[in-house]
């Protein structure tokens, strides 16, 4: 018989017995955790509950087999946890955390809030306010961020509080419907900091953006660098930047006459760290829309373009945390997202693994900016 990885990983995840040649097969070599760990950084993957991610008993074993931290993809986020007024929903994150308890895995929380209308339940955007609308934002705000913490407790080490506030095009802060009633964008994600810190004390606490090192994003760099300035000054709780890190397709990231495509990337985490916030990786996964169809030749491209911004990011030492967005390509996000997406629907290799998870050169680019990378803080 002949087993390929993904289906030998499967039968180590159900307890079988497979041929000894095999069973090495799957888990020979150093892993990407055993790697990271050895520079103080720890590995995570996010999971959503899809029959292809945490319902495949062989990609529960690949994420168990390769890292030490778990993201719920989908399942802690508003839509899923308050689907309806007064009503939480935590079997989905409660499953995939106790699984993660089981494998040692530590988990992180993916996110109190997601900065735009159409990131909340319909039943939030259409909320009846009533005379005071002030107090009742405040309510549903208090009443959100205090039960999930609280739920999850201790089990969850860091928190993305806020995700994405700074619209990219225009560098303006997001209005939504919880800041147009509560006195404006930047008293929310005050107030959500807060309340996050109140109700987990112990957890570290994240504002969570997609802000790059392209040219096209200098208004979205500057107006992160703003918003992490006034945060500091108000003293709002905030701990981390995290880095999402989809990565590419960058045209405009090409070295010319020598000069680093990343001097402006450098000069942004410099100003982030030295305003003493840490660093994390938050959801990397690569584009490979712009790369040459050649599976040969864009899987070495996909690797040369992550070990160029992993070499200058993981250069800093307060970055912690490195979150891949899915490990193997049939999982991730960008096969579906139409700016992502190839043309005549070759299918996409953004990850570490392909879609029979067999490592890919990607992984070994991981490998070897985590072994080039100085030991954390």
């Amino acid at each position: 018989m002949t087993l390929n990885r993904r289906q030998v990983l499967g039968l180590l995840a159900a307890g079988a017995c497979v041929p000894a040649g095999f069973a090495s097969a799957a888990q020979s070599g150093p892993t990407l955790k055993e790697v990271a760990g050895k520079k103080g950084l720890r590995v995570g993957n996010a999971m959503g509950n899809g029959r292809t991610t945490f319902g495949d008993p062989a990609y529960r074993a690949l994420t168990a087999r390769e890292c030490n931290v778990i993201v719920c993809e989908n399942a802690t986020k508003w839509q899923s946890l308050h689907p309806q007024p007064g009503v939480f929903d935590f079997k989905q994150a409660d499953a995939i955390f106790a699984w993660a308890r089981k494998e040692g895995l530590k988990r992180r929380g993916h996110t109190l809030v997601w900065q735009e209308d159409r990131w909340f339940p319909r039943w939030v955007v259409e909320h009846d306010f009533g005379a005071q609308p002030g107090r009742e934002a405040e309510r549903l705000l208090t009443e959100h961020i205090t039960t999930v913490t609280r739920h999850f407790g201790d089990d969850i080490y860091s928190w993305d509080v806020m995700s994405e506030a700074v619209d990219s095009p225009t560098g303006e802060l997001r209005e939504s419907v919880l800041t147009r009633r509560l006195g404006g964008a930047l008293a929310q994600i005050d107030m959500s900091f807060r309340l996050a810190r109140a109700n987990a004390p112990h957890a570290q606490l994240v504002y969570n953006d997609y802000m790059g090192p392209e040219r096209g994003a200098v208004k979205h760099r500057a107006s992160v660098l703003k918003l992490l300035e006034t945060l500091k000054a108000k003293g709002t709780p905030v701990d981390a930047l995290g880095l999402q890190s989809h990565v590419g397709p960058w045209s405009d990231l090409e070295a010319k006459a020598g000069r680093s495509p990343f001097l402006e990337w450098r000069k942004f985490l410099d100003e982030v760290t030295a305003m003493g916030y840490q660093l994390i990786i938050s959801e990397f996964d690569i584009s490979d829309r712009a790369l040459p169809g050649d599976v040969a030749a864009r899987d070495a491209g996909v690797a040369a373009r992550a070990k160029d911004y992993l070499d200058v990011t993981l250069s800093y030492r307060q970055v912690t945390d490195f979150i891949m967005w899915g490990m193997a390509d049939h999982v991730s996000f960008l096969r579906n997202q139409k700016t992502t997406m190839r043309e005549h629907g070759m299918p996409t290799r953004t990850a570490p693994f392909d879609d029979d998870l067999r490592p890919k050169p990607l992984r070994d680019a991981m490998l070897a900016a985590f072994r080039a990378m100085p030991p954390r803080a």
